[in-house]
């Protein structure tokens, strides 16, 4: 692969502009969900999307793949999904007399996981790794995965039938939660006549180069973080973790994944440091589904509550 080009702060804004006006053209997706999306991708995290069926989840995951021009693999989630059909296995070759190594489709380089929470937890767990390190271990041989590296999962509500939910050690991998919802009335009947004449996604046109998304990440590690803010997160954690409707609060790693999704947002605005305003936007996808609430407090939204109120009762220093 080439090297990838040092980007501005100015190259990165650019860039975010035109994959936001790309990825609109095939889906009617709320502008926060796609910023969310984009900002995972810069800041190398995750995403899991969380909606009811036939909303656009899987249509926003291609259409981020053909913008940038990326590998794209997709796995449908069963019961019988093994995780050797994640990562893939050893296949013996009679010819050579030796194994060799059959990649899977987490080698693409944005992995559509589609209704995560209908494979077994046997084979959610293969994903850890490759999300984490971003790497994969096969009969004590460890493979890497492409760059950019992207995973969107899909999940359906738990109330579905056939799903399992998701262990906190497999939801603190995806650095934000977003959803789609419904569309208004209006948007709904421009889809309609829009997509009459096809997919609309596969009429998208790759708007820049895996390169030049490597070039953005690289950029996004350049934006500044003092220690003022670095003690706001800290601070909102913390508050999220003496919550008394809350059994387990926001973890370390959900300070870093904030953190980085911080820089990221400031660099997509041009931006050489981030600031308060980038945390508090961000907190809501990036901490709710980190938190394990008291059984009295479960409902809808009651995370995204937990999190709104720390955000509000903590002062930016």
């Amino acid at each position: 692969m080439a090297t990838s080009p040092r980007f501005e702060l100015a190259d990165v804004a650019a860039l975010g502009n035109r994959l936001r006006a790309n990825v609109g053209r095939a889906v009617k997706a709320v502008d926060e969900v796609v910023q969310d999306v984009l900002v995972a991708l810069l800041a190398e995290g995750h995403v899991l999307v969380e909606d009811h069926p036939g909303v656009g989840k899987t249509a926003l995951a291609r259409a981020f793949a053909r913008s940038i021009d990326a590998e794209y693999a997709r796995i449908q989630g069963t019961a019988d999904l093994l995780p050797a059909d994640v990562v893939g296995t050893s296949i013996f070759n009679q010819r050579e007399a030796r194994f060799e190594f059959r990649p899977g489709p987490v080698f693409a380089n944005i992995v559509l996981v589609d209704e995560i929470n209908r494979a077994s937890p046997k084979t959610q767990s293969g994903l850890l790794e490759c999300m984490q390190e971003r790497r994969v271990t096969v009969d004590v041989h460890t493979h890497e995965v492409a760059r950019p590296f992207l995973v969107i999962a899909t999940q359906n509500p738990l109330d579905y039938e056939g799903t399992y939910p998701l262990p906190e050690a497999q939801l603190d991998r995806f650095m934000v939660r977003v959803s789609l919802g419904y569309p208004s009335a209006e948007q709904e009947a421009d889809m309609l006549a829009e997509h009459a004449a096809g997919d609309r996604v596969l009429d998208l046109a790759p708007v820049c180069s895996l390169n030049e998304v490597l070039g953005a990440q690289e950029a996004v590690t350049r934006v500044h973080a003092s220690e003022a803010l670095r003690r706001y997160v800290v601070a909102i954690l913390e508050r999220t973790r003496a919550d008394e409707r809350v059994e387990l609060g926001a973890s370390p790693r959900a300070g870093l994944m904030l953190l980085r999704a911080a820089k990221a947002a400031a660099a997509l605005d041009s931006r050489d440091h981030a600031l308060p305003d980038d945390v508090q936007a961000l907190a809501p996808a990036v901490l709710s589904h980190r938190l394990l609430l008291a059984p009295e407090a479960m409902s809808a939204n009651g995370a995204v509550a937990v999190v709104r109120d720390a955000v509000a009762r903590v002062p930016a220093l």
